[in-house]
């Protein structure tokens, strides 16, 4: 028989591998997946009986506590195509040392092949299969809740099959095992595994350790593993196999490395009864420590000494001090301070300061750390010089001149921006700016400007604003002339050139008749229009000429003195009064102090009747006045020699008087009369002519 060849080596090992005996069974709890290695034999080798007459090879033992009753399923797959399984199972409720034949029973594997599956199915029908049977699967098993069972499992190595594998074990059927791990009452909350999940499902959970090796208190995973679930307890172990069954556990802290693989049993006591099945239940789960160890890389920042302030803002939190996630960085002026914990930087992102260093303590969420050395730099400083700009006046009477800011000097350096302020205080905190620039009304004045380059650094320069005075011409008056004649304007000599309104660009214009002008006078960059006018003089005005008798007197008002007289245009005379004039139409011209052309009126001096003799001869009845019936508002009025007014001829009577007041004769004696009228010249020129008569009435 093949399955004899190895006994007596496994008896040899058996002593190594007490779990595997059948008094110290592992148990299954619940209908959870096993994996398992079985090297060697317990402390006993069993009796087997039925189909594993041979004894025990590398085997363990299993015991099954039914929680629900129903059908019950396995299968066994080897984890090596060159592994040879058998198994058997015992009971229901039978002990260790009395377990009679098996009730199951399968060591068939060897005729299909080393590896081939084996168990419980539901469509078997044979109950044993020893090793020359024709199928490894057995009939399933019908189980009632409260039953308990052990299922034997043995890695048989001889002629054909020389390999020792782990083997992974599923359950099937309806029926259930009993497993605090499923008991929402004795398990109330989730385990959690340690650590992290691996980069494959199958791969054990990855928990990060700062350096390697190291020494690791297991301990430490025990409260979170646990998760507050009450009665169940914690141990760690270096092997699956000893995690599954509580062997060997590490009691201490010990040094670990990134390469071993190490595992947690949860097992669970019952409080009230010590002899529980659900006592041998255990959860087990595979872990390995991960290097988190960090490298803080020291960097230097930049940040802008605007203005030459001496001090920056500085954002601490630009530095690229560590490129990982899930890290923490706090930052402390002083290694000192990093080191002890205290006065750390409270607002990194606003630091000011000037040039220097500080610290960045970089911690990952499990504890690993290391800090970098920050250098603080200040960019290179935006050079500005204050400038000053001179603009030609713009309004004369509020002395302002247009600027063009931009035209300032204020740096010598490429590439940057510049914005303008009324005041230092709003170039520094960046209000109030002068937009547009390039077109600036102010007196003289003072200015800022920011100067800003690509890295938004700034310097800030003060520009002095001077309006240039115009400059007039002194000796370019207005002048006045006669309407009728022609002048010259002379704007001076000294200015950088000249541009009249009629288009010349000389010093002087000539043959200028009255009117408006202008002149632009420029000196240097500035042009200045300067008005001139020419006047007409005011000609004077004839008020009005008073005739008594053969003398003329002329009232002239306008004009500018001294005036001067004419009755032929040819001889003239300073005095207004003319003497011993004809009866009849005269011309009368006046001139004043410009001599322009003489103004002109047109006048009459009446015929003179000294003597009326109204005794109706036909001979000097009336006085008649009817020839100057074509004058405007012509008047004539007669008066006693007390001045009473005893006449008035009008248009009605036809400007004749006989002698009479009231329809009654006079009485004899000297009267004074007036004649008065407007001349039909433009203006009206009033005339008054007054003389006296003697009127003899015959009683």
């Amino acid at each position: 028989m093949k399955k004899t060849l190895l006994f007596i080596l496994f008896c040899i090992s058996q002593t190594f591998y007490s779990q595997a005996d059948c008094s110290t069974a592992l148990a299954v709890c619940g209908n959870s997946n096993i994996t398992y290695s079985p090297t060697g034999i317990g402390l006993v080798n069993e009796t087997l009986g039925d189909c594993l007459s041979t004894g025990e090879h590398n085997s363990i033992w299993y015991k099954l506590t039914i929680a629900t009753s129903g059908t019950l399923t396995f299968n066994l797959v080897p984890n090596d195509p060159d592994a040879d399984y058998d198994w058997a199972v015992y009971g229901p409720n039978v002990t260790c040392g009395a377990l009679g034949f098996p009730i199951r029973c399968n060591a068939a594997t060897v005729l299909f092949g080393a590896g081939a599956s084996t168990g419980l199915n539901m469509t078997s029908t044979i109950t044993s299969a020893a090793g020359g049977s024709l199928t490894p699967y057995c009939k399933y098993l019908d189980v009632v809740a409260g039953q308990t069972y052990y299922l034997y499992i043995d890695n048989w190595v001889g002629a054909g099959s020389s390999t020792t594998a782990p083997f992974s074990l599923t359950w099937g059927g309806t029926a259930t095992l009993a497993s605090p791990f499923t008991d929402p009452a004795l398990q109330p909350n989730p385990f959690v595994p340690p650590g992290v999940a691996g980069a494959n499902p199958g791969d054990p959970r990855e928990i990060l350790i700062c350096s390697s090796p190291a020494l690791f208190d297991f301990t430490s995973l025990s409260a979170g593993i646990l998760n507050s679930n009450p009665n169940f307890t914690i141990s760690y172990h270096t092997s699956q196999n000893d995690a599954l069954s509580g062997a060997s556990p590490i009691t201490t802290p010990i040094i670990v490395n990134t390469t071993t693989t190490y595992y947690y049993s949860i097992h669970y006591s019952d409080p009230t009864n010590p002899n529980s099945a659900l006592n041998s239940c255990r959860q087990i789960g595979a872990f390995k420590f991960k290097l988190g160890n960090i490298t803080a890389n020291d960097t230097t920042i930049y940040a802008c000494n605007n203005n030459k302030s001496g001090q920056a803002t500085f954002n601490l939190t630009l530095a690229n001090v560590f490129s990982g996630p899930n890290v923490t960085i706090t930052y402390y002026p002083t290694l000192a301070a990093l080191n002890a914990g205290t006065g750390q930087i409270s607002n990194p992102i606003i630091h000011l300061s000037a040039e220097g260093t500080v610290y960045a303590d970089v911690k990952t969420n499990d504890g690993c750390s290391d800090y970098a050395v920050i250098t603080l730099k200040f960019y290179p400083e935006v050079i500005v010089n204050d400038a000053k700009i001179r603009a030609c006046t713009y309004d004369v009477k509020l002395k302002t001149a247009s600027f063009d800011l931009n035209i300032a000097s204020v740096t010598g350096q490429s590439g940057v921006t510049k914005k303008f302020y009324p005041s230092l205080t709003d170039a520094t905190n960046g209000t109030n700016e002068i937009i547009p620039s390039n077109n600036f009304i102010s007196p003289n004045a003072v200015v800022y400007v920011k100067v800003i380059d690509e890295k938004g650094c700034y310097g800030i320069a003060k520009i002095t604003l001077e309006v240039i005075p115009p400059v007039y011409s002194s000796v370019l008056k207005d002048k006045t002339i006669c309407m009728e004649d022609r002048t010259t304007l002379d704007a001076g000599a000294g200015f950088d050139g000249y541009e009249w309104s009629t288009g010349a660009t000389t010093q002087t214009i000539t043959d200028v008749g009255v009117g408006s002008y202008w002149v632009e006078l420029k000196t240097g960059d500035c042009i200045v229009l300067q008005p001139v006018n020419v006047y007409s003089s005011e000609q004077p005005v004839i008020t009005s000429v008073d005739i008594s008798n053969t003398t003329v007197t002329v009232n002239v008002n306008g004009g500018t003195a001294p005036y001067q007289y004419s009755m032929d245009n040819i001889a003239w005379q300073d005095s207004n009064v003319f003497a011993n004039i004809k009866r009849g139409d005269h011309k009368i011209y006046v001139k004043d102090a410009y001599d322009c052309e003489p103004i002109e009126i047109g006048i009459v001096v009446p015929n003179l009747v000294n003597v009326i003799t109204p005794n109706g001869d036909g001979i000097n009845d009336i006085i008649d006045y009817s020839a100057l019936a074509n004058k405007r508002n012509l008047i004539f009025n007669v008066f006693d020699r007390y001045g009473n007014k005893i006449f008035q001829a009008d248009k009605m009577n036809n400007y004749k008087w006989d002698g009479t007041t009231g329809n009654k004769k006079v009485p004899t004696g000297n009267y004074w009369y007036s004649v008065s009228w407007n001349e039909n010249d433009k203006k009206g020129t009033p005339i008054k002519y007054t003389g006296w008569v003697l009127v003899k009435n015959r009683e």
